[in-house]
Protein backbone atom coordinates (compact mmCIF):
# COMPACT_ATOMS: atom_id res chain seq x y z
CA UNK A 1 0.00 0.00 0.00
CA UNK A 2 1.51 3.61 -1.20
CA UNK A 3 1.07 5.97 1.53
CA UNK A 4 -0.41 8.79 0.87
CA UNK A 5 0.69 12.57 1.43
CA UNK A 6 -1.24 15.71 1.15
CA UNK A 7 1.84 17.67 -0.23
CA UNK A 8 2.50 17.06 -3.91
CA UNK A 9 5.12 17.60 -6.21
CA UNK A 10 5.33 21.36 -7.59
CA UNK A 11 3.78 22.85 -4.28
CA UNK A 12 5.24 25.72 -3.15
CA UNK A 13 6.04 24.96 1.25
CA UNK A 14 7.61 26.50 3.74
CA UNK A 15 10.72 24.15 5.96
CA UNK A 16 8.94 24.98 9.09
CA UNK A 17 12.34 23.18 11.30
CA UNK A 18 15.76 22.40 11.10
CA UNK A 19 18.93 24.32 9.56
CA UNK A 20 17.00 25.73 6.71
CA UNK A 21 14.01 27.28 8.72
CA UNK A 22 12.47 29.93 6.85
CA UNK A 23 13.31 29.16 3.47
CA UNK A 24 10.45 28.75 0.74
CA UNK A 25 10.73 26.61 -2.70
CA UNK A 26 9.09 24.04 -4.64
CA UNK A 27 8.64 20.30 -4.17
CA UNK A 28 11.06 18.92 -6.88
CA UNK A 29 10.72 15.16 -5.68
CA UNK A 30 8.41 12.82 -3.19
CA UNK A 31 10.32 9.75 -1.87
CA UNK A 32 7.00 7.94 -0.24
CA UNK A 33 8.98 4.88 0.92
CA UNK A 34 11.11 7.41 3.10
CA UNK A 35 8.64 10.14 3.83
CA UNK A 36 10.77 12.82 2.80
CA UNK A 37 10.37 15.86 0.04
CA UNK A 38 13.25 17.06 -2.23
CA UNK A 39 12.53 20.87 -1.94
CA UNK A 40 14.10 23.24 -4.56
CA UNK A 41 17.29 25.54 -3.17
CA UNK A 42 16.82 24.46 0.31
CA UNK A 43 19.25 21.56 2.33
CA UNK A 44 22.25 21.75 0.14
CA UNK A 45 24.97 19.28 0.87
CA UNK A 46 27.98 19.45 -0.62
CA UNK A 47 28.90 15.96 -2.20
CA UNK A 48 31.98 14.55 -4.21
CA UNK A 49 30.61 13.77 -7.78
CA UNK A 50 32.65 11.75 -10.13
CA UNK A 51 33.70 12.84 -13.89
CA UNK A 52 32.18 10.94 -16.24
CA UNK A 53 32.65 12.29 -19.75
CA UNK A 54 35.01 15.00 -21.08
CA UNK A 55 32.73 17.94 -20.87
CA UNK A 56 31.16 16.84 -17.48
CA UNK A 57 34.06 18.64 -14.62
CA UNK A 58 32.90 16.27 -11.61
CA UNK A 59 34.49 17.72 -8.06
CA UNK A 60 32.60 18.96 -5.42
CA UNK A 61 29.17 19.67 -6.26
CA UNK A 62 26.04 21.10 -4.09
CA UNK A 63 22.94 19.37 -4.29
CA UNK A 64 18.90 19.63 -2.78
CA UNK A 65 19.02 16.73 0.35
CA UNK A 66 15.98 15.17 1.14
CA UNK A 67 13.89 16.54 4.71
CA UNK A 68 11.32 14.86 6.59
CA UNK A 69 7.94 15.71 4.88
CA UNK A 70 7.37 16.81 9.15
CA UNK A 71 9.81 19.69 8.35
CA UNK A 72 7.88 21.16 5.76
CA UNK A 73 4.40 23.12 5.75
CA UNK A 74 2.53 23.75 2.38
CA UNK A 75 1.97 27.86 1.67
CA UNK A 76 -1.20 29.43 0.92
CA UNK A 77 -1.26 32.72 -1.04
CA UNK A 78 -2.92 34.79 1.45
CA UNK A 79 -2.29 33.13 4.93
CA UNK A 80 1.36 31.50 4.64
CA UNK A 81 2.04 28.66 6.26
CA UNK A 82 -0.89 26.44 6.78
CA UNK A 83 -2.41 22.73 7.00
CA UNK A 84 -4.28 21.24 4.58
CA UNK A 85 -7.73 20.64 4.73
CA UNK A 86 -10.10 18.48 1.51
CA UNK A 87 -13.77 19.74 0.55
CA UNK A 88 -16.07 18.22 -1.63
CA UNK A 89 -16.77 19.80 -5.08
CA UNK A 90 -19.58 17.71 -6.66
CA UNK A 91 -17.47 14.41 -7.53
CA UNK A 92 -13.38 16.46 -6.95
CA UNK A 93 -11.94 16.40 -3.90
CA UNK A 94 -10.09 19.60 -3.34
CA UNK A 95 -7.33 20.88 -0.96
CA UNK A 96 -8.41 23.98 0.70
CA UNK A 97 -6.27 25.92 3.26
CA UNK A 98 -7.25 25.22 6.91
CA UNK A 99 -6.85 28.92 8.08
CA UNK A 100 -9.01 30.78 5.06
CA UNK A 101 -10.71 27.81 3.41
CA UNK A 102 -8.80 28.83 0.09
CA UNK A 103 -8.00 25.96 -2.26
CA UNK A 104 -4.72 25.47 -2.64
Amino acid sequence: MEKKFKIRKDDTVEVIAGKDKGKRGQIVRVIRDKDRVIVAGVNLVKKAMKKRTQQDRGGIVEVEAPLHISNVAIVCKKCGPTRIGYKLDGDKKLRVCRKCGDTL
